[in-house]
Parts: C-alpha cells; sequence; structure tokens
C-alpha cells in the first residue's frame, strides 16, 4: 500500500503528500493556538502560515528537481513530509559541479522568493524587519502577520539547509567543493562526519532546553549523515561489478501447473525462499516466501502456483550493477530478483547474493575484477 497521496504533477515530477503530513498541521493548530494561548484564531494562523511554508517548500524542492533533471537525472517524485520535503532523485552526481548547483538550487529558490517578498514588503510598508512585534498577537489573523511569518520563515528555510550537514543542502554542497580536490568516497566521509558532529550539538541544545522539535532535528541530521556515508562505500565497493559476476545459475524453479504442496517440498528440502515461475525456459512469474505463506491461508495446498504467483515482476539482466540491482531490492521490497536475458531465464540473484559480495570485497577489494566502470 501506497504510503502517499498524490496533489498534481509539474514537469513529470509527481508531487505527492506523506499519510503523515496532517500531524505537522494538528502541531501547528496547537502550537499557536494553545501553547501561544492564540485561541481558535490562533489555530486558525498556525495552519495558514504552516500550509503556505509547505507550498515555499515544495518550489525549494522543484528547484532542485529542475536542476537535476538539467543534468539529466531522472525525478522519482516529491514528498512532503511533517519534517519538511524530499525530492527523490534517481541518483546523485558524482561530478562535483552538478551535485553543486543541484545542492544549491534548492536555497537558491528561497533566497529568490525573499527578495521577490521583501520587494513586495517595501512596496506594501509591511514591516518584516521587525517579525516579532508583528507576530506577538497571532490569535489576530491579518495579512501583514501571515506575509512576514511566511518571510521569516521562507529565509530561515534557505539559511538552515546551507548547514554543512547530511541530508541537507550544505552537506552536499561541502561534500561537492571538498570533491573538487579530494577522492569521492573521501570527501563524503569529512562531509558526513561534520554533520554527525553538528547532529549532537543540536541535539545537546534541544535537550538543555531547544525542545524537542530540535532533539528530532538533531537525530534526522545524524541518520541522514550515516545513510549518506554507508551508500557512497556501498557504491564505492561494488562499483564495476555486475550481476553475472554473482546470480546463481543453479536456482530451482517451478512450473505453472505445479501446485502450492510442491512449493512447499521444494522449500522445506532446500535453502531457497523465492522461486521463478517457468513455462519451459521463458519466465512467467514469481512466487516468493510471503506470498506462498498468504496462499497457503487462502487456498488448498493442490492448488497451482500459476494461480497466486506474482505476474508483474522485475527483472535483471547479466549486465545490469550490482549497486543498482541492491537499489532495486529495497524499492520493490523483494529478496530475489529473476536473471533474464532476452527473455531466457538464467538464474536468480537474491539480496543476500549482493550482501555476501559486499562483505567479501569489504574485506578484500580485489577478489573480483571490475568489468566496468560507472561514470
Amino acid at each position: 500500500m501506497d504510503s502517499s497521496i498524490k496533489l498534481f504533477t509539474v514537469r513529470g515530477i509527481d508531487i505527492r503528500m506523506h499519510i503523515t503530513f496532517p500531524l505537522i498541521l494538528i502541531w501547528a493548530a496547537i502550537q499557536f493556538g494553545f501553547l501561544a494561548r492564540g485561541g481558535v484564531m490562533g489555530a486558525l494562523f498556525g495552519v495558514i502560515v504552516v500550509t503556505l511554508l509547505f507550498v515555499i517548500v515544495t518550489l525549494h524542492e522543484l528547484g532542485h528537481s529542475v536542476a537535476a533533471q538539467h543534468y539529466g537525472v531522472p525525478v522519482e517524485q516529491i514528498v512532503l513530509l511533517p519534517i519538511g520535503g524530499v525530492a527523490q532523485l534517481s541518483r546523485i552526481p558524482e561530478n562535483p559541479i552538478q551535485e553543486f548547483v543541484i545542492a544549491i538550487a534548492g536555497p537558491a529558490v528561497n533566497f529568490a522568493l525573499a527578495i521577490l517578498l521583501g520587494i513586495v514588503a517595501l512596496a506594501l510598508d509591511i514591516p518584516v524587519s521587525r517579525p516579532l512585534e508583528t507576530l506577538v498577537e497571532v490569535q489576530r489573523i491579518t495579512f501583514s502577520s501571515i506575509f512576514t511569518y511566511v518571510f521569516v520563515s521562507n529565509l530561515f528555510l534557505g539559511i538552515f539547509n546551507l548547514l554543512p550537514a547530511f541530508p541537507m543542502d550544505g552537506g552536499r554542497v561541502l561534500r561537492a567543493l571538498l570533491a573538487t580536490r579530494l577522492e569521492y568516497t573521501r570527501a563524503t566521509s569529512i562531509a558526513t562526519s561534520i554533520g554527525r558532529g553538528m547532529a549532537w550539538l543540536l541535539g545537546l541544545y534541544g535537550f538543555l532546553g531547544g525542545g524537542f522539535f530540535i532533539i528530532l532535528i538533531a537525530f534526522f541530521i545524524y541518520m541522514g549523515a550515516s545513510q549518506e556515508e554507508a551508500l557512497v562505500k556501498t557504491r564505492a565497493i561494488l562499483r564495476g561489478l555486475t550481476v553475472r559476476q554473482a546470480f546463481s545459475r543453479q536456482a530451482y524453479t517451478l512450473r505453472p501447473e505445479d501446485t502450492l504442496q510442491d512449493a512447499v517440498n521444494l522449500t522445506l528440502s532446500t535453502f531457497q525462499a523465492s522461486f521463478p515461475v517457468c513455462d519451459g525456459s521463458q519466465l512467467v512469474g514469481l512466487l516468493t516466501y510471503p506470498k506462498l505463506v498468504e496462499a497457503l491461508s487462502q487456498y488448498p495446498p493442490s492448488t497451482p502456483v500459476a494461480e497466486v504467483m506474482l505476474r508483474d515482476v522485475p527483472t535483471v539482466s547479466p549486465d545490469d550493477e550490482l549497486f543498482d540491482v541492491q537499489r532495486l531490492f529495497q524499492e520493490k521490497q523483494l529478496e530475489a530478483i529473476p536473471v533474464v536475458d532476452n527473455g531466457r531465464f538464467l538464474g536468480l540473484i537474491t539480496s543476500g547474493d549482493i550482501g555476501e559480495v559486499y562483505r567479501l570485497l569489504s574485506v578484500e577489494p580485489n577478489l573480483l575484477p571490475k568489468e566496468r566502470v560507472v561514470g
């Protein structure tokens, strides 16, 4: 089940709202309506300004996305979460200039908006230079109070995102600058170490009185930095390795007419959990272990596997990169993927196969020859 709802599409990019997004609106209503003693009008003020703030967040993420599309990087979607927005790029270019432009494009949108809103403020004589005075009485919803809050929040968003800590834009900017002088993996290691250090400082500040939300941001930064370092390390180790070097050519298969009982017998007598279903040499489906268990709870053991197997199954070719296949495992939430060449079933690759290769090469990088290098 998809955990986000599609709102609209821009430049072929789906803008989606995570199902937990309303939590931030509830928080805003409580924060401005009750904690700030603004009452019902304060709660309404909070909902309005936070909604407008996420319009700005969407524009920020579109800045990244348009820059990525300029360099030929596909953008899968933009998802709005309670803690912000995420533009899901298919990959981050290792070219420092390209990564720098993509990373800086988001804050650049905020600063461009700040200039535009500043001009509007001057024209309408809105005192954005004294935001606290304007926002003291949030229980009164006025154009000035809403405008000032959005102006200040937009500027803060642009500046905050430039902090040199993953997964924020400043962390990627820092890595891009370091990568002009250092090897990419080393640049990532330095940038993520700085990010984790900043996360500890933010967490300490939140613990000493900055509030739970600061602690949450610190946790988000720490985890983001650690994940980025692990991702780059994995890509460096698996670089140049293909499915051909890791997949099992002796995978057990089932025929469409085989029964669930046959699948159970094969599962118990082998170490294999997912079984390609083949008609001759042609792949027609995949019976995963979760699907088998689900089918047994609904159908008798004599049911043909053709009635319950997965038909829309992703496949890979022998020349596909292991790193790309690992991402496919995560995206599709599968444990095994059939290997097919020109429609002919060749074998099976599992997430365990890739994990085994990764662990071995982490110890001895020269165990397997690199077949090609990703640019």
